[in-house]
């Protein structure tokens, strides 16, 4: 974890304790915790927002594709029924 060793761990977690006191830990972790959460909701509606996946995966011959059926359909519905 990190290139650190078990020992420097725990001599990392002994100075946080001090730090911050046994009682705020708990606080902490789920201050860090909400923080993360929206952290992670919040790049996923930018993802969502530019479609990132969908322009990545399209290829140039679905791009056509699209472009041409909205027109079929214009041409369907502006055609008057035949008597």
């Amino acid at each position: 974890m990190f290139g650190l060793s078990p020992q420097e761990l725990i001599i990392i977690f002994l100075l946080i304790i001090l730090l911050f006191g046994a009682k705020k830990l708990p606080e902490l972790a789920r201050s860090l915790g909400r923080s993360i959460k929206e952290f992670k909701h919040a790049t996923q509606g930018l993802k969502d927002e530019f479609d990132i996946d969908k322009i990545e995966n399209k290829t140039p011959k679905e791009s056509v594709k699209t472009q041409e059926t909205p027109q079929s359909t214009e041409k369907a519905s502006t055609e008057e029924p035949k008597n």
